[in-house]
């Protein structure tokens, strides 16, 4: 487990969505976004927690990535994602899929949002320790809103009270652990 500093009380904004984050033809904010579900040694998968700045009593798990940048592929963006937001590298060769694909609509940081998404499958092969990961390619948002990195357990991830994103996590990955037949199978919300 990775913890970080308290997040500091917000009374007003503080940062904005990046640049990826366009208003689509109905006004809602839009972007692409790759993500990993990144598996070790003992199929436990690691996920970030967090809260939104204005809405800190409500938190949630969820897998690692982000933003597709302008000219950039979604296993591009995976793999660079991985990086920025854990310190882990990882071939783009490695990851498996995309196995998921989403659109997601969800409130963050006062505003409705929609993101496509595209869910890949790595494996880590180092230490899964807590010094394993670093912070340092984190965005302000990032900073403000995620306090913990953490492996979970598959079944502690099936039992977990807090929302958990995507929704059936634990089950999916059961699912791909026993081979993944090549298709990107769409997901609900």
């Amino acid at each position: 487990m990775v913890t970080t500093a308290p997040r500091p009380a917000v009374h007003g904004p503080i940062h904005q969505l990046g640049p990826e984050w366009v208003a689509g033809a109905d006004g809602v904010r839009f972007r692409h976004a790759a993500r990993v579900i990144l598996l070790d040694a003992n199929d436990r998968v690691l996920l970030l927690h967090g809260c939104d700045v204005d809405q800190r009593e409500r938190s949630w798990w969820f897998t690692v990535g982000g933003g597709i940048e302008p000219g950039e592929s979604p296993r591009a963006a995976a793999v660079r994602e991985l990086f920025e937001e854990t310190g882990v590298s990882i071939d783009s060769a490695d990851l498996v899929g995309p196995v998921f694909a989403r659109s997601a609509l969800f409130d963050f940081f006062r505003e409705t949002c929609r993101q496509e998404e595209v869910f890949f499958l790595g494996r880590y092969q180092g230490s899964a320790g807590a010094d394993a990961f670093s912070r340092a390619g984190w965005t302000q948002i990032e900073v403000d809103t995620i306090d913990e990195l953490r492996w979970w357990d598959l079944d502690d991830l099936a039992a977990a009270q807090e929302e958990v994103f995507p929704d059936r996590l634990a089950e999916l990955v059961h699912g791909l652990l026993a081979g993944w037949d090549g298709v990107t199978r769409r997901l609900e919300g």
